[in-house]
């Protein structure tokens, strides 16, 4: 099978670069992926699999149901949208929409979706059951996967599989991830409320400033002190705004950031450890407060039978050298975990990084993707999907 798994992927090869360049010529921001859901939808149909458009508001779920009796619907995941970047690169085929680009590579993770869909619609009477491609919106604000399991994209899946686009790793490499992928990311606001008063006369007035630096310092001081350092936690706080003038003591100060962790429980205790430090703050120095903690997406975590699942696959169809085992999670945020909340699943890298160049990071304007690797996401997740109906093991949840 995987033989001609790779056989006809390779006859796809330029197909599916057309496709990328048209996708990563036409990039669409988060929720307005209208032209790149059509475009998906026409190549889907045209492999003969059940296409609903308008899923999650912008998404595309396309269904190919195998031949076989295995009852397990497999999902893959893929997204479709672009950043408000304008591309530096030149290439015939860059972004010709001002200031939009497909600098997180959802053109080449688009692509490896379609590309999987077209090879395994030529095998389908090979296939024990059914494939859910999901095509998704809005990623890149962490809204597209909570519209698309909303509208019941998860429904009956078994299990996941999805991808990422890694600069790191060379083109034609696999990343492999067991456990934490990347972090849970939430939002954080902070409202200080003092009392305002003439700035030659401190002792008259409640500073809200300082009183927000004090805050500040024992939150950062708290999280080396008071939390598991196995178990980390980074909380960034990226705007402050307060202060009328500069000989006025500030009575209001409003701090906003963002808060990222691994661990499910230290993730669950988050804001009311947040909220008791900062009442302990403005305590002591008699202001009131108010705290927003804002639920972003969880922690991706990979089941353990479905990342070896894909581990083997790509093992055997890329040779050990090919397949790298990733040693630390990212702080970066992935709303593919809302999809892991309905069923088990897992998600690799794909490397995509060129030799003997700068390879230049995720979100830059001069992002660029060594084509290669379109070819090796599409064999790996195909080969993995096929592998999936004849593991013993469904999951080790």
């Amino acid at each position: 099978m995987l033989t001609q798994i790779k056989q006809i992927a390779e006859n796809l090869a330029p197909r599916l670069i057309e496709i990328r360049r048209h996708i990563h010529a036409h990039p669409e921001l988060s929720g307005q992926e209208y032209q790149t859901a059509a475009y998906i939808a026409g190549v889907l149909s045209s492999c003969g699999l059940h296409v609903q458009e308008a899923v999650g508001k912008t998404g595309v779920v396309g269904e190919l149901t195998g031949q076989g009796k295995d009852p397990r619907i497999l999902a893959i995941r893929t997204d479709m949208d672009a950043l408000p970047i304008q591309e530096s690169n030149d290439l015939e085929f860059a972004s010709r929409i001002p200031g939009v680009m497909h600098a997180c590579g959802h053109d080449v993770h688009s692509t490896v979706g379609l590309g999987t869909a077209m090879v395994l619609s030529q095998l389908r009477d090979r296939l024990p059951g059914t494939l859910r491609f999901i095509f998704q919106p809005a990623e890149e604000i962490a809204q597209g996967a909570g519209w698309m399991v909303r509208d019941g994209v998860m429904r009956d899946v078994s299990s996941i599989f999805g991808l990422h686009v890694f600069p790191s790793i060379p083109a034609r490499c696999v990343g492999i991830r067991y456990g934490a992928l990347t972090a849970a990311a939430d939002d954080l606001e902070i409202f200080i409320q003092g009392e305002s008063g003439h700035g030659a006369r401190p002792h008259e007035a409640k500073d809200a400033i300082w009183i927000a630096a004090q805050v500040i310092t024992t939150l950062q001081q708290a999280i080396s002190r008071t939390q598991n350092p196995l178990r980390p936690i980074v909380l960034t706080i990226g705007q402050i705004s307060g202060g009328r003038a500069p000989n006025v003591i500030a009575d209001q100060v409003r701090l906003a950031g963002t808060v990222r962790s691994l661990h499910p429980e230290t993730h669950e205790n988050l804001p009311q450890w947040i909220e008791h430090l900062v009442a302990n703050v403005c305590a002591t120095h008699g202001a009131k407060y108010e705290v927003n903690y804002r639920r972003g997406v969880p922690s991706v975590q990979n089941d353990t039978a479905l990342t070896q699942l894909v581990e083997a696959a790509a093992r055997e169809a890329w040779g050990n050298e090919q397949v790298q085992i990733i040693p630390e999670p990212s702080l970066g945020a992935e709303d593919f975990a809302i999809y892991l909340e309905q069923a088990p699943g897992t998600m690799f890298r794909l490397g995509i990084g060129q030799p003997e160049q700068v390879n230049h990071p995720l979100h830059h304007p001069e992002f660029m993707v060594d084509e290669s690797a379109i070819l090796t996401g599409v064999v790996t997740l195909a080969y993995a999907a096929y592998k999936y109906w004849g593991s013993e093991s469904k999951s080790s949840c």
